[in-house]
């Protein structure tokens, strides 16, 4: 994008060749690349609004909001400024046209006694910027010039409008500049630019850029040229070089903003315009400060003085006859209704305005002076005043004896209710003492027989437990004394057992020492025999028997191992 910005591709009939630009001219080029993306995104912004809006039922009407441009005045205006103030041009002459002329020609239409004013019509200047070797023709001509500058398209603005126009002038100490006389004020342009801006100045080069980004945005902006360049290619046929002409034909920013500014106006001439003028109190937008001069500047710029001398002139009121019959009917008794609603309203104005130089009859409608339509509104507003007044009267006592007939129903309807609460409340009473009678008299009765079974269940009770205990006594008594018997039997065995126990040990003891005493001889016989020969023999034959025993175990355990 830097390269061609700075670089501008020419194609000849035999070779292509890049161009470098100047400073001055790459900085154009980027303000052009950068208005383009500017409008293409404008249009994408209002399509997709109106797609949005778009309703599949027939459209028959529509209401449109326009921002108009404020009229524009600098110390240094140029090719921005004459395009905003011509366009202001141009909606100030429909506005002379809504207000001023219509208005006049509907009282003429109307056959009412009228003198015309005249006031500014901007026709002219309007002539000056767009009509035939206008303004705007002679710098689209010197844009196709190969060598045209701002010096030379200012020359021919001179030469042909600078004596010929009055609404046309040149500024004494400046030979690059002219000066037009609007409607508003009178503005000074430096010419030092108007060719660049005017100019088509936005490369191929730099749009196919722009389509090879990877932005979606910016390839869905450039995404409706490439469907018309691609119609109007199919369009323009076999013929290359008439396809290359239409091509390489280009509208100029100027051509684009007229053919825009007449499709405006022809829609708005198709339209019931309504208007809203802003007046900014002070240049330097601070709060409660109201430059006077300034604000009767803007107001005779934007023809609100020649509207309020019209008004106050001529009849800003106006009502149809039926429309003023269905507003001030209420004015009217029921005599004066006439079949004819206009000498209705004829006998009507008659009646209540003396001064019929503030009011006039025409065709259709009635038309009144500034003024005049409050004042009728005022007598409307007693009117309807006094009558609110009577059907407030009326509709209060309505209500205030319906409230009263309302109080007397429901204090009726209250005492009744209290009435039969009493009686019931007073049947309820002896029925509660009937009741409690009879609630007395069994209560008294279940007390006495609970009383009775009480003091009966407490004598049996005593008397089984007496003779429980009585029993038990008793029985303890039996089990003692067979108690005794058990101890007696087991005591005198026990004695008995004890004595026979004593007999026996005693008899035991005597065997034992008698047993002793024979043990002991026999023990000194045995020791006697002892110190024998014959008894040392049999030891020896008992000693060679245990040898020869052991002998053998010993043969035996030495025989084992080996094996």
């Amino acid at each position: 994008m830097a390269h061609w910005l700075c670089h501008r591709k020419l194609q000849t009939t035999t070779e292509t060749f890049v161009k470098s630009f100047s400073k001055a001219n790459a900085v154009h080029g980027r303000d052009a690349l950068a208005k383009h993306i500017y409008a293409r995104l404008f249009n994408w912004i209002v399509s997709s609004i109106n797609n949005a809006l778009t309703s599949a039922v027939k459209q028959r009407s529509f209401i449109g909001v326009l921002d108009i441009y404020g009229f524009e005045t600098f110390d240094v205006n140029s090719f921005e400024q004459f395009c905003i103030n011509y366009a202001n041009e141009k909606l100030q002459q429909q506005f002379n046209l809504h207000v001023f002329k219509l208005e006049q020609e509907e009282y003429m239409k109307e056959e009412i006694p009228w003198t015309l004013i005249d006031f500014y019509d901007n026709q002219p200047c309007i002539n000056l910027i767009e009509a035939k070797l206008g303004i705007l023709d002679l710098l689209d001509e010197e844009c196709k010039m190969p060598k045209g500058s701002d010096d030379t398209w200012a020359q021919k603005l001179y030469n042909t409008h600078l004596k010929q126009n009055a609404y046309f002038d040149k500024p004494r100490l400046s030979n690059k500049a002219f000066i037009i006389h609007h409607f508003a004020d009178k503005v000074e342009y430096q010419c030092v630019g108007f060719l660049e801006k005017n100019k088509d100045t936005v490369n191929e080069e730099q749009i196919n850029v722009l389509k090879k980004s990877k932005f979606d945005l910016l390839l869905k902006l450039f995404e409706d040229e490439e469907k018309t360049k691609v119609s109007t290619n199919k369009f323009s046929g076999t013929t290359g070089k008439a396809g290359k002409a239409q091509k390489d034909t280009k509208k100029t920013v100027g051509l684009q903003f007229r053919q825009s500014l007449h499709l405006l106006m022809d829609t708005l001439n198709a339209t019931t315009p309504h208007y809203v003028r802003c007046i900014k109190p002070n240049d330097l937008k601070t709060p409660f400060t109201l430059d006077p001069v300034r604000a009767v500047q803007q107001l005779r710029a934007c023809g609100v003085l020649e509207t309020i001398r019209i008004s106050a002139a001529g009849f800003p009121s106006r009502w149809t006859y039926q429309e003023f019959f269905g507003r001030y009917r209420v004015l009217m008794k029921q005599k004066e209704v006439l079949p004819d609603r206009k000498q209705t309203c004829k006998n009507l104005l008659e009646k209540l305005i003396k001064d019929q130089q503030k009011y006039q009859f025409g065709k259709s409608k009635i038309f009144f002076r500034a003024g005049l339509v409050a004042y009728l509104e005022k007598l409307r507003s007693d009117k309807l005043r006094s009558a609110c007044v009577s059907i407030q009267k009326t509709i209060r006592c309505w209500l205030a004896r319906r409230k009263y007939l309302r109080m007397r129903e429901s204090a009726i309807i209250i005492q009744k209710h209290v009435r039969a609460h009493q009686a019931r409340s007073y049947v309820k009473f002896l029925r509660q003492t009937k009741a409690a009678v009879v609630i007395q008299r069994n209560m008294r009765m279940w007390s006495k027989k609970r009383c009775f079974l009480q003091q009966r269940s407490a004598a049996v009770t005593i008397q089984r437990v007496w003779r429980g205990h009585m029993a038990r006594k008793q029985y303890f008594k039996l089990l003692h004394e067979h108690k005794a018997v058990v101890i007696q039997k087991a005591v005198r065995g026990w004695l008995a057992k004890q004595r026979f126990r004593r007999a026996m040990e005693a008899v035991v003891l005597l065997q034992s020492c008698v047993r002793r005493m024979m043990a002991k001889k026999e023990l000194k016989k045995l020791k006697v025999e002892a110190r024998s020969v014959e008894h040392f023999k049999k030891l020896n034959i008992g000693m060679e028997n245990k040898i020869l025993q052991l002998q053998h175990k010993i043969n035996e355990q030495v025989s084992f191992v080996g094996v």
